[in-house]
């Protein structure tokens, strides 16, 4: 191995927390059935052709659908230099911009996303994941007041992004 190589693997981020939010696993039988039902219906008395075609264009889109509506992934990454990011879709947040974070159970979730709502604020919120993570900026140069994003597992997230904020951030929600 030379030394570059190691160099690198030193230098590379290091990912403490990753969550893809894939959509309900009942949501891929529900597709699957409407899919089947849509072609029965257009192969009624007709050529097996009717069947088929149907079958491979509306299966195709279903999978589509569905996968680009699981493509959501949080990444928390460490830099060599002890900096943590926050990665959702194209979006980074360094922690040394966060003043303040909040686990938002799904019972407040519908008042985080409704008239309190900030319309400056970055939200990434899905309907199948009922949880949020709120983390209040501090920078003076991005006009964003707050991050609102669903995850599944807002302890782990807490915990790995912002290990110094994680228990006063999680004490109103246990």
């Amino acid at each position: 191995m030379s030394d570059t190589g190691s160099a690198d693997s030193a230098s590379s981020p290091r990912t403490l927390y990753r969550e893809r939010q894939w959509v309900p696993l009942y949501w891929w039988f529900l597709a699957a059935f409407l899919v089947l039902l849509t072609s029965m219906q257009l192969y009624l008395n007709r050529d097996i052709v009717w069947l088929i075609v149907p079958l491979v264009v509306l299966s195709t889109a279903a999978v589509w659908v569905l996968l680009s509506w699981s493509s959501t992934v949080l990444t928390v990454e460490e830099d060599p230099d002890g900096t943590r990011w926050l990665s959702v879709k194209s979006a980074n947040l360094p922690h040394t911009v966060v003043s303040r974070s909040l686990a938002v159970p799904s019972t407040a979730k519908r008042n985080a996303m409704g008239r309190q709502l900030d319309p400056a604020a970055f939200v990434v919120s899905h309907g199948w994941v009922p949880e949020m993570v709120m983390l209040v900026l501090d920078d003076p140069a991005d006009p964003t007041p707050y991050w609102l994003v669903s995850t599944r597992n807002p302890e782990a997230l807490l915990e790995a992004y912002l290990p110094e904020q994680a228990e006063t951030a999680l004490s109103r929600y246990r």
